[in-house]
């Protein structure tokens, strides 16, 4: 196991007290939120760091007192008995602590822009892109996040052709960031008389939102154009221009959102594109950081086939980590932490054998 830093953990303690000194002392409201976010970021990783600290003296007091000549027998039996239970509580402390001391995602914290796209399959892949989004959105409910669609293509038997929405609450993006790649179904559309299982796919893209300090977008990078609004099927058409295109001329990203007010459209669009572009900046530093890393589960590329929802055996396979589970309702209902939860440990284990190897 790869060694404890110590310095890391002076240096977090230190923090901690600084930042509640300064909230005591009663700052201006804006720094109180920052400090505020920062304290909880770091409350759960100094009250590991503490009881790691108590634990380690504890046994050090219980050696102390085993080595001592004139101990009395039953505080002897009593120290040889709680020795072991301490050490085992250092061990699951130190493993605990290892997790939350890797080095951090900066976006992880954010909230986070998702895009699902029909892939293959005309019809029924659209209907798939619905039933996904229809996934995270009740996922999302259950964790307390707030979804706003920004723009939706529907399907014409149902469902998405595309959809983009905003998922928004605290650590969004660190639970949904590897939902990003190609999702395959495996079942009988309703329309199969013959009973004949079709495959069929849709693409998630899992953005982490950016905010204006994290991208700036000069004026001249982008050209905005206006198009008249269309309603489904000829009706409720919007006669005046309010859609907006957004085009960075820079990258020859095109976003566009076609909701009924034009000043609505343009934030939303703005925000896409700051998003796509974060994004972008982040895929490039990953790729430069890591480009003989192995892991797939972090990887983000949008191409790789990651899952198989096969209804007609309720099965559904994360094909990165070899996880199949039987209980494909449950997740479609948005009970996907199972999953979540594999993938994230599945990748903290690849960063602690990093860390172990360059320690090594």
């Amino acid at each position: 196991m790869a060694k404890l830093p110590v310095e890391k953990m002076r240096e977090l303690e230190r923090r901690f007290g600084e930042i509640e000194a300064r909230m005591s002392e009663g700052p201006a409201a804006d720094v109180y939120v920052k400090l505020a976010s920062e304290y909880s970021e770091l409350q759960p990783v100094v009250g590991k760091i503490r009881e790691y600290e108590k634990t380690v003296a504890e046994v050090a007091d219980l050696r102390a007192m085993l080595s001592e000549k004139g101990i009395d027998r039953e505080m002897r039996e009593l120290a040889e008995m709680e020795l072991p239970d301490a050490e085992e509580r250092i061990e699951a402390l130190e493993k605990d602590m290892q997790v939350l001391l890797l080095p951090k995602d900066a976006a992880d914290e954010k909230s986070a822009i998702l895009e699902i796209r029909a892939g293959t399959g005309g019809n029924e892949a659209a209907l798939f892109a619905g039933d996904l989004f229809r996934m995270y959105e009740r996922y999302a409910s259950a964790h307390g996040w707030k979804v706003e669609v920004l723009s939706a293509s529907e399907g014409e038997a149902g469902g998405y052709r595309e959809i983009i929405a905003t998922v928004s609450g605290r650590g969004v993006f660190s639970k949904l960031k590897f939902e990003s790649g190609v999702h395959r179904v495996q079942r009988v559309p309703d329309t199969e008389t013959q009973g004949r299982i079709h495959t069929s796919a849709a693409t998630v893209a899992v953005l982490p939102e950016a905010e204006e300090i994290d991208i700036e977008i000069r004026p001249d990078d982008i050209r905005i154009d206006t198009m008249r609004a269309s309603g489904a099927g000829g009706q409720h058409v919007n006669t005046t221009d309010s859609a907006v295109r957004i085009t960075h001329l820079p990258t020859g990203l095109i976003v566009t959102s076609s909701e009924k007010s034009q000043h609505q459209n343009r934030a939303k669009a703005m925000q896409v594109l700051r998003s796509r572009l974060y994004d972008m900046e982040r895929q490039k530093a990953d790729s430069e950081r890591s480009a003989d890393r192995k892991s797939q589960v972090g990887s983000g590329d949008r191409s790789e086939r990651i899952r198989t929802y096969n209804f007609p055996q309720g099965r559904v396979t994360d094909h990165r980590i070899n996880l199949t589970l039987y209980k494909l309702d449950r997740m479609m209902m948005g009970e996907i932490d199972e999953v979540v939860d594999a993938l994230i440990a599945d990748y903290q284990a690849g960063q602690l054998a990093q860390l172990g190897e360059q320690q090594g």
